[in-house]
């Protein structure tokens, strides 16, 4: 494997896992070439006259689809940590003694980490997806046998669609479906309110295996995964736990610190101009951003505005602006508890709306374009405004991108950090793994003041003597260090271990296996 420098200057692999790897070009440089990738062609013929695809159980459903070494298999990840399915497929795989299945899941989570023993005995040869707690330790090691491959949501969709992966059997958990395999994400005693990372699952692979606890009559309305792309139905006791499919994370912060910096976000774009009556937002589900969202909602309602729509990730503080009308529509890829679970299903303008649509480069728009607030999180920022999402200071592989990367193509991105986080600063000279380039990336702002990237002088003009805290990124950092000291650098050698793909195909940058 050659290593060579991409326009970021970092160094990367030329192939990944025996394939041609791109190297980064820089932010709307690399332009796509072909045509989208195309499954086989099925018939009818293959197919019961009544239309019932049910079958007796998983096993079989991965039998008849063919399953065998080499296979790529993907799921989604819309049960979260209340996940019961994805785990299954590799231990039936495994009894098997099916070998070097390659799992492309949208996200994983802590109920995943028994898949490690799969990796060890090579019935998994590696994953292409979002990784953290003992499955990034793993991959950080050295441990597992292929190299990671680390997308966004939106830089999935684009992998699969343009076939830099191809799928050979995906297996779609659906809290609700009906005999043909029409399903869709509400109703049921596991529901998940949408299915919007299932698309491209469903759209491009080979084969399609819907698992639900709940068979319904036909039609299974509103169908979010369609019928005739499905050739199994596999009908079992539980997809889900319910009380685990709720994210956990979805409570305000209590910090004192975390609700200065929610607090002063929230001051910043009222100053600036950015919140205005009939403006579009997204902010995430941790605790900083769901106080962001009390105090805008607080705002809009002062003012008698109305956010134009708001893009999921949904919560009950999204909901309760749709419901008391400071929002007129939630367009929604994944529900993050209960209350936005319900309003899905309940409320016309919660509008189940997939990542496919969303986040996808490679097509002809999408919707993080339109946004004109944009609030994310990061691991890392470093004086070049660069972020990092997915790694720390000590170079440990311990987070997924999510739809991260997609999401600063909006008009504004904001990102509320800590100054630092356990005594390791946030603000660095560089940062450890490249995610997003600076560019792109528009104000910074912590408990010890905002930083707006130099690029964007009409927002500094904006707030100028309104009485925010502004102080330069170099700033930031020499504040952090001063209280806390530089963080160390991670101690790594020259094995790749995980690729960082940039939302075209792209690699813009690479973890490197960690020294033990």
């Amino acid at each position: 494997m050659k290593m060579v420098e991409n326009a970021a200057g970092r160094m990367v692999p030329d192939e990944i896992n025996g394939g041609e790897a791109i190297p980064f070009k820089g932010v709307g440089k690399h332009r796509p070439g072909g045509r989208k990738y195309a499954p086989p062609i099925p018939t009818c013929i293959d197919y019961p006259d009544d239309n019932n695809k049910v079958v007796s159980s998983l096993t079989e459903a991965l039998e008849r689809c063919g399953l065998q070494d080499g296979m790529t298999i993907s799921t989604h990840h819309h049960l979260r940590d209340g996940d019961l399915i994805s785990n299954k497929i590799f231990d039936i795989a495994s009894k098997k003694g099916i070998k070097d299945l390659v799992w492309l899941p949208s996200a994983s989570f802590p109920c995943n980490d028994p898949v490690i023993e799969y990796l060890e005995n090579g019935t998994i040869n590696r994953i292409e997806g979002s990784m953290n707690g003992p499955l990034g330790m793993f991959v950080s090691e050295g441990r597992m046998k292929g190299m990671a491959v680390l997308r966004s949501h939106g830089g999935r969709v684009q992998a699969i669609q343009d076939g830099e992966v191809k799928i050979d059997i995906a297996v779609l958990a659906a809290p609700a479906a009906d005999a043909f395999g029409n399903a869709k994400g509400t109703g049921g005693p596991s529901a998940t309110g949408v299915l919007g990372y299932a698309k491209a699952d469903y759209l491009y692979a080979d084969r399609v295996i819907i698992v639900t606890d709940n068979l319904v009559d036909l039609p299974c309305f509103p169908m979010e995964i369609e019928g005739n792309y499905v050739d199994f139905v596999v009908v079992v006791d539980k997809i889900g736990i319910p009380e685990k499919i709720v994210s956990g994370t979805t409570q305000i912060t209590k910090s004192p610190d975390r609700l200065l910096i929610a607090e002063l976000t929230a001051s910043f774009l009222e100053k600036s101009g950015l919140l205005y009556n009939g403006a579009t937002m997204q902010a995430g589900a941790g605790g900083t951003s769901l106080a962001i969202a009390v105090f805008v909602h607080e705002m809009l309602r002062k003012k008698g505005w109305k956010l134009s729509f708001g893009f999921g990730g949904s919560t009950k503080y999204m909901v309760k602006m749709l419901e008391e009308g400071q929002m007129g529509y939630i367009l929604d890829a994944q529900a993050f508890d209960l209350d936005a679970v319900k309003s899905v299903e309940q409320n016309p303008n919660h509008i189940p709306y997939s990542v496919f649509n969303a986040y996808n480069y490679h097509s002809k728009g999408n919707l993080t374009a339109m946004m004109d607030i944009m609030i994310l999180g990061a691991t890392e920022i470093d004086t070049g405004f660069n972020g990092n999402v997915v790694t720390h200071s000590d170079g440990l592989l311990l987070h997924g991108i999510g739809g991260w990367q997609n999401c600063l193509h909006a008009r504004n991105v904001i990102i509320p950090v800590p100054l630092f986080r356990d005594r390791i600063p946030v603000i660095v000279d560089r940062v450890t793994t490249l995610c997003g380039p600076g560019e792109l990336i528009d104000v910074i702002i912590t408990e010890r003041g905002i930083a707006i990237n130099p690029r964007r002088q009409d927002l500094i003009d904006s707030v100028m003597g309104k009485g925010l805290p502004l102080v330069t990124i170099g700033e930031l950092k020499e504040i952090a260090e001063k209280m806390c000291g530089k963080p160390e650098k991670a101690v790594v050698d020259d094995r790749v271990v995980a690729a960082i793909k940039w939302v075209d195909g792209t690699v813009i940058d690479a973890v490197r296996k960690v020294k033990t």
